[in-house]
C-alpha cells in the first residue's frame, strides 16, 4: 500500500488566496480615489488631501463603529440585533440624568458635589447589558427568532427613551462625563473597543464559539459548547456596546434626547456587511467591520463633499446596503459550489 502525501512541490503549487480583508481594503482605496477625482472635477480641490475632513468623518463614523462592533459578533454567531439605536438613545438618557449638573438641586443642598463619572457610565453599561440579557434569554431560551426579539425590545427601548423624562432633552452634564465626547475621544474609545474584540474574536474561545455557532448551530452543540447560554453573552456584549455608544454620543454632544441613535442599528448593520460580514453566520471579523466602517464613511463624506442632497445621500445608502447583501449572497452560492 503506497503511502500518500503532499510533496513540497505540490504545497508551493497550491493557490495562496488573500485574506478577505485585503479585497475590501482595495474596496476603499478604490472609492477613495473615485471622490479624490470627483473633487477636482466638481469642486476643484483634494478629496483626501484635508485633515479636517477626515477627521470630522471618523468622528462621525466612530459612534456607530462602536455598536458596528457588537453587531458584528451577533451577526457571526448567526443572529441580528435590530436594538441598538434604541439602546443609544434609552441609555443616553438614561446615563445623563445621572450626570446633569443640577443648578436647583445645589440651590437646596449647598454642598452637593456631582456624582463621579464612572457612576452614570457604570450604571448606563448595566441597563445596556439588561437589555442584551433579555434579548438573548428571549432567543436563546424562549426561542424568538432575533428579528422578531429585537424588534420588540427596539420599539421598547424607544418609548422608555421618551418616558423617562416625558420627552424633554436632558442637558449640561458633568465635565467628567461629557471628557468621554471631547475632542478624538470617541475615535480613541471605538479604537480601544475594537482592538479588544479583534483579539476575543480570533484567539479566545468567546470567538471560536461564536464562530462555531454561526457556521453550524447543531454541531457546536454536539461538540459541547452551551449554546444557549454563549448566544446570551454575545447579546449581552452587543448591548453593552451599543449602551457605550450612547453614553459618547451625549456626552460628544452634551445632551441627551429621545430620538438619540435613530436608525444607527442599520447604519452598523451595514458597516459590517460592507466589511464582508456573511448574513448566514459563521463568517467575518472585526478588522474587516473597521474597514467598512471607514469605507462608509468615506461615502457619506464623499457624497457631502461633492454637495449630493440629504435625501439622494439616504437612497444611495440604502443602495449600497442592498448591494452588499447580494455580494455576500453571491459569496455564498460560489463557495457552495466548489464545496
Amino acid at each position: 500500500m503506497q503511502d500518500t502525501y503532499t510533496t513540497g512541490a505540490e504545497i508551493k503549487a497550491a493557490p495562496r488566496r488573500l485574506p478577505p480583508e485585503v479585497n475590501i481594503l482595495f474596496v476603499l482605496v478604490g472609492i477613495a480615489l473615485v471622490f479624490e477625482i470627483l473633487g477636482w472635477i466638481f469642486q476643484g480641490q483634494s478629496f483626501l488631501m484635508s485633515i479636517d475632513r477626515l477627521k470630522i468623518m471618523i468622528l462621525q463614523v466612530s459612534v456607530i463603529g462602536i455598536i458596528s462592533v457588537g453587531v458584528t459578533q451577533v451577526i457571526i454567531a448567526g443572529g441580528i440585533d435590530l436594538s441598538s439605536g434604541s439602546v443609544v438613545g434609552a441609555v443616553a438618557m438614561f446615563a445623563m440624568s445621572f450626570a446633569q449638573v443640577s443648578t436647583y438641586a445645589r440651590a437646596v443642598y449647598p454642598d452637593l458635589t456631582d456624582l463621579p463619572a464612572i457612576v452614570p457610565i457604570a450604571l448606563g453599561l448595566m441597563a445596556g447589558a439588561l437589555v442584551g440579557l433579555i434579548n438573548g434569554a428571549l432567543i436563546a431560551y424562549a426561542k424568538i427568532p432575533p428579528f422578531i426579539a429585537t424588534l420588540g425590545t427596539m420599539v421598547t427601548a424607544r418609548g422608555f427613551a421618551k418616558w423617562y423624562t416625558k420627552g424633554q432633552p436632558i442637558s449640561f452634564p458633568t465635565d467628567d462625563f461629557a471628557f468621554i465626547g471631547k475632542g478624538m475621544m470617541p475615535v480613541a474609545i471605538f479604537l480601544a473597543v475594537a482592538a479588544i474584540f479583534h483579539v476575543a474574536m480570533k484567539y479566545t474561545r468567546y470567538g471560536k464559539f461564536t464562530y462555531a455557532i454561526g457556521a453550524n448551530q447543531q454541531a457546536a452543540r454536539v461538540s459541547g459548547i452551551n449554546v444557549e447560554h454563549h448566544l446570551i453573552k454575545v447579546y449581552v456584549v452587543a448591548a453593552t456596546l451599543a449602551a457605550l455608544a450612547g453614553m459618547v454620543v451625549a456626552a460628544r454632544g452634551q445632551t441627551a434626547q429621545a430620538g438619540m441613535g435613530l436608525a444607527y442599528e442599520l447604519d452598523a448593520i451595514a458597516m459590517a456587511v460592507i466589511g464582508g460580514v456573511s448574513l448566514t453566520g459563521g463568517r467575518g471579523s472585526i478588522l474587516g467591520t473597521m474597514i467598512g466602517m471607514v469605507i462608509f464613511g468615506v461615502i457619506i463624506s464623499g457624497f457631502t463633499f461633492l454637495r449630493l442632497d440629504a435625501y439622494y445621500q439616504e437612497m444611495i445608502k440604502g443602495v449600497i446596503i442592498v448591494a452588499a447583501v447580494v455580494a455576500d449572497v453571491y459569496r455564498q452560492k460560489k463557495r457552495t459550489k466548489k464545496s
